[in-house]
């Protein structure tokens, strides 16, 4: 498999794909280049997913895990891809928006999947810390052990079943420390400085929210949308609607990166 290596990382990269547009794809936090591997076929041209430092396959710099170096690993992949697309999730979107903050014509069209921060501090850090410490000192089997016996995760399974198998997939990471310290960096960070600066974002952006979503609030959605003039949003009424409509959303998401 390929890697793109940058001062201070070595990136994971897979590629599915091939022609124009080319699109570089950023797994959420805690995630990997395996997100949306099942729905990156569905998308025309050459498709490249990634690990961020200190998730699955990539290397674990001691330092470095603010949205800037998120952002930087980002830059580096897209760079080495000739990509003119990119899509992130959560800590992908975050990425992208950091990106943009800075240079805001870096790619021609871009997908905000679930964008969970902008320029406030995170409302959740004792909760994440509490995962952050789960994780020190574990083997990566102890890891995901530990994440998917979870009681609120556990009662979740039983809901939906099918998440147990997509978690198993997501915790795909060699070093759990690099995790951890993914994680400790991204919730005292935010991505941009000013929500302000992305009204330079004059690209086409689709942005896409789902209601009920504490880590993920939907009005981080309509505050993009309004910030950037080019946008689209779409919001979905849960996480299971937006399960229902996976077949229009990638419809909706191939046409969007193939055009321009």
């Amino acid at each position: 498999m390929p890697q793109v290596t940058t001062e201070d990382a070595t990136l994971h990269v897979e590629v599915d794909g091939e022609g124009d547009p080319v699109t570089v794809v950023a797994h959420g936090l805690t995630n990997n280049r395996n997100e949306l591997a099942a729905l990156t076929p569905l998308v025309p041209g050459t498709k490249v997913r990634f690990d961020f430092r200190g998730h699955g396959r990539s290397s674990v710099p001691e330092t470095g895990y603010a949205f800037v170096d998120f952002a930087r690993d980002l830059d580096a992949v897209a760079s080495a891809f000739g990509a003119t697309r990119a899509i992130g999730t959560s800590l992908g979107a975050g990425a992208i928006a950091s990106l943009l903050s800075r240079d805001p014509d870096r790619f021609e069209r871009t997908v905000w999947l679930l964008p969970a921060a902008l320029d406030l501090p995170f409302p959740f850090k004792e909760r994440y810390e509490r995962m952050a410490a789960e994780l020190d000192g574990k083997t990566p089997v102890e890891a995901l052990e530990a994440i998917l016996s979870k009681p609120e995760q556990v009662a979740q399974y039983v809901q939906t079943p099918w998440k147990l198998e997509l978690d198993r997939l997501m915790w795909d990471h060699d070093h759990p420390e690099g995790v951890a310290r993914a994680v400790r960096g991204i919730i005292r960070d935010w991505p941009v400085p000013d929500r302000e600066v992305l009204r330079a974002v004059t690209r086409p952006v689709l942005l896409i929210a789902i209601e009920g979503d504490e880590i993920h609030p939907v009005e981080i959605g309509f505050v993009l949308h309004e910030l950037m003039a080019n946008s689209e949003l779409l919001v979905f009424a849960s996480e299971a609607a937006l399960f229902e409509a996976l077949p229009e959303v990638v419809q909706r998401v191939s046409a969007f990166l193939d055009l321009g």
